[in-house]
This record gives structure tokens, C-alpha cells and sequence, in this order.
């Protein structure tokens, strides 16, 4: 069993940066975050491969958000840049047991709790 606990949302203007942490309680493969806007369903973001070299990300943040991992510290981040918005959501962390990066929601076997991130206009 795995324990997921994000950090870092908070309130930002439109045009800011905020980093999201997924902090992992063991060792974890395939990583991801989604989002859940109020009233919408859970959306894929961002995915990262176990050693790293692998990632795949939503045509809706390609260029803004970065997602990256430090295995030593078991722990994800997301770098998320010119935010807008309609990126307002809970966004949440998942792990899966595959050592390759992993868009499906239905492929993960643990989720954190999630963290608002709330963006001003």
C-alpha cells in the first residue's frame, strides 16, 4: 500500500506559477496528475515514467506544465506555468504498478487526496 499526499495549491492570479508535490510513502512506478473541475468529470494532465524519460501531458497544458519526479525522495512534482483560469480544480496524484508513463485513470492503483489550485482572473 502506497500513501499519496499533495501540497502547493493555493490561489494564484492568471499568469502565475504554482508547484504541485506528490510526496509517496514507498517506492512508486508510473506516476500521474488529474484534475477535477466542479461539475466535471476527473481529467488526465500529466504522466511520467518511472526512471523519468518518459512523459505525455493534455493538449490543454502542453507548454505550461512540466511534470518531474525525484525517485531518491519518492516524490513528483508539477511545474504549472501561465495559469489560467479554467485550470481551477482539485488535482490529484496517482501511482500505478507500470514502469511506463500511463494517461489512463483506470490504470492507477493509488491516489492522493488532492490539492485546490484556484486561479484568479
Amino acid at each position: 500500500q502506497v500513501q499519496l499526499v499533495e501540497s502547493g495549491g493555493e490561489l494564484v492570479q492568471a499568469g502565475g506559477s504554482l508547484r504541485l508535490s506528490c510526496a509517496a510513502s514507498g517506492r512508486t512506478y508510473a506516476m500521474g496528475w488529474f484534475r477535477q473541475a466542479p461539475g466535471k468529470e476527473r481529467e488526465f494532465v500529466a504522466t511520467i515514467s518511472w526512471s523519468g524519460g518518459s512523459t505525455d501531458y493534455a493538449d490543454s497544458v502542453k507548454g505550461r506544465f512540466t511534470i518531474s519526479r525525484d525517485n531518491a525522495k519518492n516524490t513528483v512534482y508539477l511545474q504549472m506555468n501561465s495559469l489560467k483560469p479554467e485550470d481551477t480544480a482539485v488535482y490529484y496524484c496517482a501511482a500505478g504498478r507500470s514502469v511506463v508513463a500511463i494517461t489512463q485513470a483506470s490504470r492507477y492503483d493509488y491516489w492522493g487526496q488532492g490539492t485546490q489550485v484556484t486561479v484568479s482572473s
